[in-house]
């Protein structure tokens, strides 16, 4: 058997729970999140090969981030390299160098202060190794062709019933193109999620309009080039801006002469722009660099790049999504183009999860639509503002790329305050948490914290089993939700949780205050034992790959030594505010409690008293725990229609 087509050809009788279309990093970053959830999950692509592309540069902070909550993080950054610092022409003379990075650095909430630089065809390498681990090879060679989705049964019938019956309770029957076998295929699954690009064959098969602009006049051609040794400095990102055009060149990280080539077409009398070929490159390198064309000695991947923003009327059609450039496509500018489908996955594949094992109700996919099709309406008005900025600055001498690069394209800002899974929302234009850019409002005074529906932010801690270091997003880490508790009114809710939902994709976290009394282990932490022994399995885990579905113990604790956790979600103040007001007695009653969600994003923040709250949030999410094995129930639709108001508030922010 081909390894590249991982379980072989499909036949009618093949039945998955997710299909996922479309190998990219949105698709391969949605499988890897759903196979280490034990979902049964298949990749398919049209594509022979793996697909070579040159115009995504890399992972932004809030991506990064992501890619370390599923292992991969460390293996991206050593692919890759720090962006680098902008040497800017005019007219081939060097006329201003900026570093956009030069101001920032990692902070305690945010371990990931810049994007980085990396070939997304590296990228996209890393993650199918990553997914190989579980099991789950590409498909290539695959092009759906057509999509069709049975009638919802009242309800769907459960693993007692046998395969049969498991097989008739499939929603989605999905038929590919001939393979090289010259075989038909047909494919049953649960749902199917097109991550298959701009020109997105699921979207097509599904109808949903794509609405937007292609500027034509906004064209640039790209590719991946390799230039003679010591042309230019590899330190720098050479961007020459002229009166008639423009030609980039990047290095390319793991390559001693690799480079990405972007540049403005050469055009012909009539002003069309030309397509792009290895001596057009050449000539555009003389022009511009005063380089001989010659010192251009390979050019390959080449493409013409025109500024399309295109959003879907929706993102979902029963039982079929849409997610990455299949869902919209954003102008160049601020590199948020991959990055916005990198988090769509992110979103969506716990969803899907928690639905498929039967633990939540199929509603809660609802909410895919409803938080990220405004992100992307955002996003969409983000990067053409920047786009716009962009060309005014080349204009003139000493502009350059680094007009495109704000804290908003960081993504650390984004998120959903107008949820319905943010409990006790406020409205979309309410404030944001200090120092992020959510697309809408004021900051927060730092007491105050995040609030339901931002993203939950980093610390630095230490285990208070072992001593060792660790960050809140390594607790956060693998397929679960996390209920952090704060202060000694926390421990009951923390135990209950444990019990409850202990091995059930919920985990308790007891976060001390340094100078706070721990006694001995409470049920529901780990013994030291247990905390070693569970900290080898995990860096082991990482290592090869094997992330479990239900991977940790049910609670653990950890010490905020430097008082980064309370002060980033505004525990200290309060609490010291309860203690003062109730003296000694008001002690034990003391705390608060935080659950954050699979994607790192504040579900829940209530007093320790209010366990109801959190008992009722957690239902929502994860049934009712340990009982909550019932089979997944009737898809629902939501129209599109509830989304609008919400679209033009975030756009609005």
């Amino acid at each position: 058997m081909d390894a590249d087509r991982g379980a072989g050809t499909a036949t009618s009788t093949d039945v998955t729970d997710v299909l996922v279309v479309g190998a990219g990093p949105t698709g391969l970053v949605l499988a890897c999140d759903l196979a280490r959830r034990g979902i049964a999950v298949r990749i398919v692509d049209r594509s022979p090969a793996p697909p070579r592309t040159s115009r995504a540069k890399g992972p932004n902070p809030r991506s990064l981030e992501i890619l370390d909550d599923l292992g991969v993080a460390e293996a991206v950054l050593a692919a890759g390299s720090a962006p680098l610092p902008m040497l800017k022409y005019r007219d081939r003379a060097p006329v201003a160098q900026a570093d956009p990075w030069a101001g920032s650095a990692p902070s305690p909430d945010a371990a990931y202060d810049r994007a980085w630089l990396v070939a997304q065809w590296r990228l996209e390498e890393i993650l199918r190794a990553r997914l190989a681990g579980y099991g789950v090879r590409v498909e290539l060679g695959r092009e759906v062709v057509g999509l069709t989705q049975s009638p919802d049964a009242p309800a769907e019938a459960g693993a007692e019933d046998g395969p049969e019956a498991d097989a008739e309770a499939s929603r989605v029957v999905v038929t590919f193109a001939e393979d090289r076998r010259g075989e038909g295929a047909a494919l049953r699954a649960r749902y199917v999620v097109g991550c298959d690009g701009a020109h997105s064959s699921v979207r097509k098969l599904l109808g949903i309009g794509f609405e937007g602009t292609t500027r034509e006049d906004q064209v640039m051609v790209c590719g991946d080039v390799e230039l003679a040794e010591d042309a230019l400095d590899r330190g720098l990102w050479h961007q020459w801006f002229d009166e008639d055009g423009a030609v980039m060149l990047c290095p390319i990280p793991g390559t001693r002469t690799g480079w990405w080539f972007q540049a403005g077409p050469e055009r012909d009398g009539r002003g069309r722009p030309l397509a792009p070929t290895a001596d057009g490159f050449r000539r555009l390198l003389a022009h511009h660099t005063g380089l001989p064309g010659q010192a251009l000695t390979r050019a390959e991947l080449l493409s013409t790049y025109r500024v399309n923003v295109r959003m879907a009327d929706r993102f979902r059609a029963g039982r079929v999504f849409l997610a990455g450039d299949a869902a919209h496509v954003h102008a160049i500018a601020g590199g948020l183009g991959m990055n916005t489908g990198i988090q769509d996955a992110f979103n969506l594949g716990w969803k899907l999860g928690e639905v498929l094992v039967g633990r939540a109700d199929p509603g809660l996919l609802d909410t895919y639509e409803e938080e990220r099709l405004p992100v992307a309406a955002r996003t969409l008005d983000l990067t053409s503002e920047r786009l716009r900025a962009t060309l005014e600055a080349i204009r003139r001498p000493g502009g350059g790329l680094d007009s495109a690069i704000t804290a908003d394209t960081t993504g650390l800002g984004v998120g959903y305050r107008w949820s319905s899974l943010a409990a006790g929302r406020t409205h979309p234009d309410a404030h944001t948490h200090p120092g992020a850019t959510h697309p809408a409002g004021v900051p927060l005074t730092a007491d105050e914290g995040p609030q339901p529906g931002d993203r939950a932010p980093d610390a630095p801690c230490t285990e208070a089993a072992t001593g060792a270091g660790t960050r809140l997003h390594r607790v956060f880490a693998g397929p679960r939700t996390t209920v952090l508790g704060f202060g000694p009114g926390s421990a009951a809710v923390l135990d209950e949780v444990a019990a409850t939902y202990g091995g059930t994709g919920v985990r308790a976290c007891r976060v001390y205050a340094a100078d706070e009394d721990r006694g001995e282990n409470r049920a529901g932490e780990q013994s030291k034992e247990q905390s070693r022994e569970q900290g080898e399995e995990q860096s082991a885990d990482r290592r090869e790959g094997r992330t479990g579905a239900e991977s940790g113990p049910p609670g653990c604790a950890v010490i905020d030594a430097e008082g980064h956790a309370a002060a980033a979600y505004g525990t200290g103040a309060s609490a010291r505010a309860q203690a003062s007001a109730g003296g000694a007695a008001s002690d034990a009653r003391t705390g608060t409690i935080v659950v954050v969600r699979p994607d790192h994003h504040v579900g829940l923040r209530v007093p320790a008293e209010d366990a109801r709250s959190v008992r009722e949030y957690l239902r929502r999410l994860h049934g009712t725990g340990h009982s909550a094995a019932r089979p997944p129930e009737q898809s629902s639709e939501r129209s599109p229609d509830r989304f609008p108001d919400m679209v033009d508030a975030v756009r609005k922010g």
